[in-house]
C-alpha cells in the first residue's frame, strides 16, 4: 500500500509545477523570463528552479520536468508513490518495470482474462494537466490502430477514478539501450534490429502516424530476438491540425531528435524526422553512444541543430563503409537529403544484410550538382540577415560611387580612401552585428561567418598600407576587392546556400573587369557588390515578413 504524500510536501511540489508551467506559458507567448526575479519570488524553490528551468525549455511541457524531479529528489520519490494503487479497474498492478517521459509501466494481471499484461498509466496521476491526459490517451489511440509484428500492441485504454491508463502486450526482454550498455552490437545484428524497426515505423507512417520519439529505450527485444517499438506518447497523426504539445516547446529526446524538432520548426516535422531518429539509433547500436554528447540539454539541442556528428568509423574503425554511409544519410541535417521514407531505409539495411549494393553509397551526377547549389540547414539564419543585407548593399553602393567620384576628381590622399573603406565598412560591420544581436540568440554558424567577414574587413584595410609600402599609387590593388568579396561568398555558399557560388563567380569576373578598366573600377564594384547582397537580402527579408505574418495570424 502506497504512503500518502504529506500535505506540506504535496503543496510544495504542486507550487513548483505551477511556477514551471507559468514560465513555460510565458516562453510560448514570446515573453522574456528574468530567471533571477523568478528565484527571488520563490526562494524556497530556488534549488529546484535552478536545476529544472533549463530542462523545461527543451521539453514539451513544464509538467514533464517533474519526471526529472522524480529521479533526482527525495521529496519527489514520495511523489512517485502518489496515486499508485495496487489495483486499477480490471488490473492488479504487480511491479513497476519501466518509466518514461509520459508514464510509468507496471507488470500487471488482467483479472477478467487472467493474463499477464503491461499497464501504463500517467506518471503524475491527478496532478497531470488536461493536455497531458489527452496526449497520454492519444498514445493508446494511435497505437491501437497499428497491427504490426514489430509494434507492441495495445489491448485497452481507459480512465479509472481520474487515472488514465492503457494495457498492452507484456514484452519480456531488454531494451536496445540495455543490450548496448555492455558493448556495441555486431554490425549485422544492429542492421537487423534497426531494419525491423524501420519497417514498423514505415507501417505507422502509412497509417498516418508519426512516432517522434524513436530511441533505444523505446525498442524492446524479445528473448527470441524480435525487436518491437513502443511508447508512442509523442505520436502525431499526419495531416491533423491538432497538436497537443504547447506551441514553441520541443518534443522528443534531445539526443535522438531531428534538427527540425530541436529547432522547433514543426512545419518540417514529418516521416523523415523519424528517419533521422532511426539513424541516431543505428549510430548508437554500432558505436555505443548517441551522435551528440553534452553536459546540458540545451547544449545538446544546439549541437543537434548546428554541428555534424563524429563519423561512426572514427569511433569504430572496423565498421563497414556501406553501413556508415547508411547512418550518414539518415543524419543529414537537410530533410530532403535523408531517405525519403523509413521503408527506403529498411530497404537499404536489408540490401546490406543480403550483401547487395546500398543506395546510400551511390550518387548520380545531377544529384551531386543539385546538392552543391541548394540551401543548407543553416540557411534559415539568412532570414535574420535579410534587412541588414539590404542596408549593407546600400553601404557598398555609396562607398563605390564615392570612391569613383573622388578618383575622377583627382584626389590622391591615401588616407581619404582608407577612411571610406576601412572606417566606413568597419563601422557598418559593427553596427550590423549589434543589430543582429538584438534579433535573438546568435548561432554558432553565424559567429563563424562573422569571423570570416571580419577577416575580409582586415584584408581590405591592409590593401592601403601594402600599396604605400610598395610605393604604388592609391587604389592600385582595388581589383582585389572583388577577389576578397568573392572568396567570402564562396565560404557563405558552402555554409548557407549554394546559390552564393554564382555571386562568388560574378565578383571574381568583376575583379578582372576592374583590372581592365581601373578608371571605372569602383563604380563597377559598387554596383555589382550591392546587387550580390541586395538580391538575397530582399528575398530573405520577404520570407521573414511572411513568416511573422503567418505566425501572427496563427496566434
Amino acid at each position: 500500500m502506497s504512503q500518502a504524500l504529506p500535505a506540506k510536501d504535496s503543496d510544495r511540489d504542486q507550487r513548483l509545477a505551477n511556477v514551471l508551467a507559468e514560465a513555460a506559458d510565458a516562453v510560448c507567448r514570446g515573453d522574456l523570463i528574468d530567471f533571477n526575479s523568478l528565484v527571488r519570488a520563490h526562494p524556497d524553490l530556488a534549488d529546484e528552479l535552478k536545476r529544472l528551468f533549463g530542462t523545461m525549455l527543451v521539453t514539451d511541457t513544464a509538467g514533464a520536468v517533474l519526471d526529472e524531479l522524480v529521479t533526482t529528489s527525495g521529496t519527489a520519490s514520495r511523489l512517485r508513490s502518489l496515486s499508485l494503487p495496487t489495483t486499477l479497474g480490471d488490473y492488479e498492478l504487480i511491479e513497476e518495470i519501466g518509466r518514461g517521459g509520459m508514464g510509468v509501466v507496471f507488470r500487471a494481471r488482467q483479472i477478467s482474462l487472467d493474463r499477464t499484461v503491461a499497464v501504463k498509466m500517467i506518471l503524475r496521476g491527478r496532478l497531470a494537466s488536461e493536455s497531458d491526459l489527452q496526449r497520454f490517451l492519444s498514445e493508446a489511440t494511435a497505437t491501437a490502430r497499428l497491427e504490426h509484428p514489430n509494434i507492441v500492441p495495445v489491448y485497452e485504454a481507459g480512465d479509472f477514478e481520474g487515472r488514465a491508463y492503457f494495457s498492452m502486450q507484456l514484452v519480456e526482454g531488454p531494451t536496445l539501450a540495455d543490450l548496448v550498455a555492455a558493448a556495441p552490437l555486431q554490425q549485422r545484428e544492429a542492421a537487423r534490429i534497426v531494419a525491423a524497426i524501420a519497417r514498423a515505423i514505415g507501417y505507422a507512417h502509412q497509417q498516418g502516424i508519426l512516432h517522434r520519439d524513436v530511441k533505444p529505450s523505446n525498442i524492446l527485444v524479445t528473448h527470441d530476438g524480435t525487436p518491437m517499438i513502443t511508447d508512442f506518447g509523442l505520436a502525431k497523426q499526419t495531416g491533423s491540425k491538432a497538436d497537443l504539445t504547447r506551441s514553441g516547446m520541443l518534443v522528443g529526446t534531445p539526443a535522438y531528435m531531428s534538427p527540425e524538432q530541436a529547432s522547433g520548426r514543426r512545419n518540417l516535422v514529418g516521416p523523415q524526422s523519424d528517419v533521422y531518429s532511426l539513424g541516431c539509433v543505428l549510430y548508437f547500436a554500432l558505436t555505443g553512444r548517441s551522435p551528440f554528447l553534452a553536459d546540458t540539454p540545451m547544449d545538446l539541442v544546439m549541437q543537434v541543430i548546428e554541428q555534424e556528428p563524429t563519423p561512426p568509423r572514427a569511433l569504430r574503425p572496423s565498421l563497414d563503409r556501406d553501413l556508415e554511409m547508411i547512418v550518414i544519410r539518415c543524419l543529414q541535417k537537410p530533410v530532403d537529403l535523408r531517405y525519403e521514407s523509413a521503408d527506403a531505409l529498411a530497404d537499404d539495411l536489408e540490401a546490406y544484410l543480403s550483401d547487395e549494393k546500398v543506395s546510400a553509397s551511390c550518387g548520380r551526377f545531377h544529384q551531386v550538382i543539385a546538392r552543391v547549389f541548394r540551401e543548407t540547414h543553416h540557411a534559415t539564419i539568412l532570414e535574420n540577415w535579410g534587412t541588414l543585407w539590404i542596408w549593407h548593399s546600400m553601404v557598398l553602393l555609396v562607398a563605390g560611387i564615392l570612391t569613383w567620384q573622388l578618383s575622377r576628381s583627382g584626389v590622391t590622399a591615401r588616407w581619404t580612401y582608407a577612411a571610406v573603406w576601412t572606417v566606413g565598412l568597419g563601422t557598418w560591420a559593427a553596427v550590423f552585428w549589434k543589430l543582429r544581436q538584438r534579433m535573438g540568440p546568435v548561432t554558432f554558424i553565424e559567429r563563424q561567418i562573422a569571423h570570416v567577414w571580419g577577416a575580409s574587413m582586415v584584408a581590405i584595410g591592409m590593401l592601403f598600407p601594402m600599396e604605400w609600402l610598395l610605393g604604388l599609387p592609391p587604389l592600385t590593388f582595388s581589383p582585389l576587392l572583388g577577389v576578397i568579396s568573392g572568396m567570402v561568398f564562396i565560404i557563405k555558399a558552402g555554409m548557407l546556400h549554394g546559390v552564393f557560388y554564382i555571386q562568388a563567380a560574378v565578383l571574381m569576373v568583376t575583379a578582372v573587369l576592374m583590372a581592365l578598366a581601373p578608371e571605372h573600377a569602383h563604380l563597377l564594384f559598387g554596383i555589382v557588390a550591392a546587387a550580390c547582397f541586395f538580391i538575397p537580402g530582399y528575398k530573405y527579408a520577404r520570407r521573414r515578413f511572411r513568416s511573422q505574418r503567418k505566425a501572427s495570424f496563427a496566434d
